[in-house]
């Protein structure tokens, strides 16, 4: 019986040890359960960097290269005329409300000095509300609309209610939104517009790069949603590779009419419009003793400004 009895509490120890190994290694296993999740969630990638790797597959343009490459206010210092030629192969940017960023490379641009250019929104100092951009500091964005339904995005530069039109860009980012932008104001049924005309045109870049009313007055130096670019890539204009030629749409303003303050790239298929004998002219070196508001003799009829 005293045997039976020892065989009986023998087994009872060996289950009751049994027992507290199961236990243990069942806690153990709970002690390493978060550890092991917080290690599996360090290996899942976050939202941000999730998004962070869809905008660099998104845009050849990484973060912060805007920064990099952004062009700041001492670039819009310059004289008018001066400016019109330093913006030829800069690029423009907007970036739209869904992050889309839209781009392109300027090729035209036209120089109104304000003061005595009688074709020029502020000519004699004439400040209005339309026009107030003109006078702020350089690099100011001018917005105003033509013939009720267009628009024209110039920046001023130094000089008194001195500013310069952008003519036309050639498109390099978002071209696949730039003609949806362009459809939109055009008839049903029309062809679907080739690259070199999304914005070979003043209004038509405006519309393109979904350039609105709201643009008028603000900095392009500082502004988070529209900025001007050195690209990288490019070298800057030559002398001989920048066409002056009369502006455009100006005809009622007799001698200032005449001035070739317009300033194109040669060659290049956004251009709105083509002078050959301004080509001519360039090539030879022959280019009008032009570059200064005194050139022609002050014109003291009065005109509409009208600018297209």
């Amino acid at each position: 019986m005293m045997a039976a009895r020892k065989r009986k509490m023998l087994a009872l120890a060996a289950a009751t040890s049994e027992q507290t190994v199961s236990l243990n290694k069942h806690n153990k296993d709970t002690e390493l359960k978060p550890k092991d999740s917080q290690t599996a969630l360090k290996k899942q990638p976050s939202q941000r960097e999730n998004a962070q790797s869809a905008e660099a597959e998104r845009s050849w343009y990484f973060t912060g290269n805007e920064q990099q490459h952004r062009l700041g206010e001492d670039f819009f210092k310059q004289p008018c005329i001066s400016l019109a030629k330093a913006f030829l192969g800069k690029v423009l940017v907007h970036r739209c409300a869904d992050g889309t960023e839209l781009r392109g490379r300027i090729v035209e641009t036209e120089a109104y000095l304000g003061g005595e250019d009688k074709a020029s929104h502020s000519a004699g100092g004439k400040r209005t509300e339309r026009n107030t951009a003109m006078f702020m500091k350089p690099g100011t964005i001018y917005v105003y609309p033509i013939y009720g339904i267009y628009l024209c995005m110039n920046v001023s530069s130094e000089g008194e209610g001195a500013a310069v039109l952008l003519r036309s860009l050639e498109p390099l980012q978002g071209q696949a939104v730039m003609r949806q932008l362009r459809a939109a104001r055009r008839k049903e049924g029309a062809r679907q517009l080739k690259d070199k005309e999304l914005c070979n045109g003043p209004s038509k870049l405006c519309q393109a790069l979904n350039i609105s009313r709201c643009f008028d007055r603000r900095d392009l130096a500082s502004d988070p949603d529209v900025w001007l670019e050195n690209d990288p890539d490019t070298s800057p204009a030559k002398p001989q590779d920048i066409v002056s030629a009369p502006r455009i749409g100006i005809e009622s303003h007799g001698e200032w009419a005449k001035k070739p303050w317009r300033f194109y790239l040669r060659g290049h298929p956004s251009v709105s419009v083509v002078n050959k004998e301004a080509e001519r002219q360039t090539l030879s070196g022959n280019v009008m003793n032009d570059l200064s508001p005194h050139a022609v003799k002050p014109d003291t009829r009065q005109h509409n400004v009208k600018r297209t």
